[in-house]
């Protein structure tokens, strides 16, 4: 899965992306949590980062207190699920990112491990999103990560990881055309190993309320 990730904000975040120059006043978080309001890219009349909350409320949802709110959704059943299916679809969304957290047993406790890319300061997960409103004028935009099956270097730590999109993909992800499903696959599959890197870092990432670049510093002393 993907419960936690960052985001470093860089010089270029709109020509990373291709997208207009948005007025969302982008600043780097080192401890996004589920819940929490986050930089999204969709394409509306082209490339446009917004903010949406993490934790998918389907349009169709009559109320959101009572809703189940997945932050991932599996790659392998998309197509199966019918609050993903409609999305994969109409509302597919890169979700821009740094690096994400797993924990893994060790040493008589559950140690957090950072993973991140070699030379890539900020990539993009796959996502998919809604948009949900009531006759009150109520809206909320949400989005989910995918997951994909673990890469080498991952697999040790979890049984999931979150689906990073090569640079090639994202235009096609971000497009409104209906992909086949061997595509789908394709463009899902899991980041290769040699690319990334995993290191152990602070426990002080499992406070949702911490967030600053210490939280992605290599544990010191292991």
């Amino acid at each position: 899965m993907c419960g936690r990730y960052s985001l470093l904000c860089i010089d270029d975040l709109c020509g990373r992306f291709r997208m207009i120059d948005p007025t969302l006043g982008f600043r780097s978080r080192f401890n996004i949590a589920p819940g929490s309001s986050n930089t999204v890219i969709v394409v509306r009349e082209r490339a446009e980062a917004v903010m949406m909350q993490w934790g998918l409320v389907p349009n169709w949802a009559r109320d959101i207190k009572s809703s189940h709110r997945p932050i991932n959704a599996r790659a392998e059943n998309l197509a199966e699920k019918p609050m993903f299916c409609d999305l994969l679809r109409t509302k597919r969304c890169l979700v821009p990112a740094s690096g994400f957290f797993e924990w893994k047993q060790e040493w008589g406790r559950r140690i957090p491990f950072y993973i991140h890319k070699k030379n890539e300061p900020v990539f993009a997960f796959a996502g998919l999103y809604d948009i949900w409103h009531n006759p009150a004028g109520i809206i909320l935009a949400t989005y989910t990560i995918i997951t994909t099956t673990p890469n080498e270097l991952v697999a040790p730590l979890h049984s999931r990881m979150p689906a990073i999109l090569r640079r090639e993909d994202e235009i096609l992800w971000l497009s409104r055309e209906v992909l086949p499903e061997h595509e789908v696959r394709e463009i899902l599959k899991p980041c290769p190993a040699d690319e990334m890197e995993a290191y152990p870092v602070s426990d002080r990432v499992n406070d949702p309320t911490a967030d600053d670049a210490h939280i992605i510093e290599p544990l010191k002393g292991l």
